[in-house]
């Protein structure tokens, strides 16, 4: 059985998967595919975390997996996914291994895992490994255990590169940012990273107490870091989930401008600078329509893929593109960062605001979104969409509506959610169209969440 998600391996503390028994197994498991596989013979592992108390449990047992395999670990501490990534790299590390449960609540945990080229990965390694965990593995000689030690200036050093993506001269004097770190990975990166570039920075939710993560904060509830941004009369805000990887802004005004708007600020940077290859960018089946059609009337191409910024890497790498997103805030610019850094984003889009000298509201009106509603249904595992009868009726609720509104049903790949997007200029249609999945989904939910 494959233990891993769309993003990893991720669930509840203490429940399978996200056990200290099956968490050590994983290491083994991986340790057995990657052993001196980075190219350098170095056996090493890099290990980051977020702020979940749950890392102080989860840290020890990949740990004690890996050294028993014989690598060795050099744990970080809290930092942001990305960081990860880019010290697995510069660290000439045979696997990078990030415990965090990203946007989810603090009760969940999980893992994310990096190859030596810093890309999470692919689907076929993943099966790989969850082959291996109920076999019996050949564990190091007791005289070849690994060994363990923290590197105390990974934040510093992630930072430097963050700082590295953008021109050496630019500063970020004339702006006051909000800053939401949802109390995760980049409550000390980011406030010190946009302190270094000269900007006013008004630090929100960077107090973590290991329970407090994305708890009404952060990229997955902007509306504190909106009111945040008018209470302190601000010229921006910028919101991170728990793991950083994923950005929410908002202008002046305390208008959310989310991962679409945002792509269009960097679809407009890399044409202008002539790195957008082939002149195609890449999103999701939940890329607003009206992006769509603003991308066409500049020349630029949009491809789509499935949910997940997995799905939009592969894409990427596959046709070799240069810049991908989704409308949550996850954004991929490859020749900068292997995965999805937010706050190498962030700094990107700042720099575009200064040279812009304009207001925030102003500088994000590329396009009018159509309007949008996700209606989250909690507690269904995603095998529910299988049932023929069920899909017949999502089916005839869709084809009724095809001409007016765009809808999408899908599971959420990280937890027990069945997310139902309506797409239209239509705000009646909507509603009656949620309605009817409504009634639909009925028999089956256990309770509905907005």
């Amino acid at each position: 059985m494959n233990i891993f998600g769309t993003d990893g391996i991720r669930g509840k503390v203490n429940q399978w998967p996200m056990t200290v028994e099956l968490i050590q197994k994983v290491a083994i498991s991986a340790a057995s595919i990657y052993f001196g596989k980075g190219g350098s013979n170095l056996n090493r592992v890099i290990i980051g975390k977020d702020t979940r108390l749950s890392g102080y449990m989860l840290e020890p047992a990949l740990v004690a997996g890996f050294t028993s395999m014989g690598m060795d670990c050099l744990t970080l501490g809290p930092i942001p996914t990305p960081g990860v990534s880019r010290l697995t790299r510069s660290f000439r590390a045979d696997l990078g291994v990030m415990i965090s449960a990203s946007h989810n609540p603090s009760e969940d945990n999980g893992i994310k895992l990096f190859g030596p080229d810093g890309l999470k990965l692919s689907d076929s390694m993943e099966n790989k490994i969850s082959s291996l965990i109920r076999q019996e593995i050949k564990l190091a000689d007791p005289s070849k255990l690994g060994r363990v030690r923290r590197l105390e200036d990974a934040v510093g050093r992630y930072i430097e590169a963050v700082k590295s993506c953008i021109d050496k001269n630019q500063r970020l004097e004339n702006l006051k940012i909000v800053v939401d770190c949802a109390n995760g990975a980049a409550y000390k990166a980011a406030p010190q990273a946009l302190f270094e570039l000269g900007a006013e920075v008004v630090p929100i939710n960077i107090d973590p107490d290991g329970f407090n993560i994305n708890k009404d904060c952060g990229a997955v509830y902007p509306k504190n870091m909106a009111h945040a941004v008018i209470d302190n009369n601000a010229d921006i805000g910028i919101a991170f989930d728990g793991d950083a990887d994923r950005l929410i802004v908002s202008d002046e005004k305390g208008n959310i401008i989310d991962g679409d708007q945002l792509l269009a600020v960097l679809a407009i940077k890399l044409q202008r600078e002539g790195e957008l290859k082939n002149s195609t960018i890449v999103g999701t089946s939940m890329t607003n329509h009206a992006f769509d059609l603003w991308l066409n009337n500049i020349g630029i191409n949009l491809m789509r893929t499935d949910v997940g910024d997995r799905y939009i890497s592969e894409a990427i790498n596959q046709f070799d593109y240069s810049l991908g997103g989704e409308p949550s805030g996850h954004i991929l610019i490859p020749h900068l960062s292997k995965t999805g850094d937010a706050l190498m984003n962030a700094l990107i889009i700042l720099c575009e605001l200064v040279r812009e000298n304009k207001l925030s509201s102003n500088f994000f009106k590329k396009f009018t979104p159509i309007p949008q509603t996700i209606y989250n249904i909690k507690g269904l595992d995603k095998d529910i969409l299988d049932k023929v009868e069920l899909k017949e009726q999502i089916h005839k609720v869709i084809q009724k509506v095809k001409e007016d509104a765009r809808v999408i049903v899908r599971p959420s790949g990280t937890e027990k959610i069945i997310r139902i997007m309506v797409e239209s200029n239509n705000s009646t249609l909507i509603k009656s169209t949620i309605g009817e999945f409504e009634k639909i989904f009925s028999k089956y939910y256990r309770y509905f969440h907005f």
